[in-house]
């Protein structure tokens, strides 16, 4: 069974920094883009960045400058790395990623992980 696991989250100080990871496991024959994505309570989940399987990348304006996405294709990882945090990054942050279980698949399906804490207080 595929599936996308977070860790990183946490408590942290405005202008503090966090490092999420997202590991995809399970019967996997091939992954295109990986992503996250946020949701903050009352708001609707929102793009926070995208990588695709070349390592271009996308940014939501709100955090370009401040978050770098990147990806580790042989461990099936995507990071997040999060710096200069604000009140406003608040937010249950959740990983996604379109995969091909087998490759015979006709076009990847879209999974999503369960999601992890990032609360920025002082």
């Amino acid at each position: 069974q595929v599936q996308l696991v977070e860790s990183g989250g946490g408590l942290v100080q405005p202008g503090g920094s966090l490092r999420l990871s997202c590991v995809a496991s399970g019967s996997i024959a091939s992954i295109s883009s990986m992503g996250w994505y946020r949701q903050a309570p009352g708001k609707q989940r929102e793009l926070v960045a995208v990588i695709s399987s070349g390592g271009s990348t996308n940014y939501a304006d709100s955090v370009k400058g401040r978050f770098t996405i990147s990806r580790d294709s042989s461990k099936n990882t995507v990071n997040l790395h999060m710096n200069s945090l604000k009140f406003e990054d608040t937010a249950v942050y959740y990983c996604n990623a379109f995969m091909k279980p087998r490759t015979y698949d006709p076009r990847p399906s879209l999974y999503w992980g369960q999601g992890t804490q990032v609360t920025v207080s002082s």
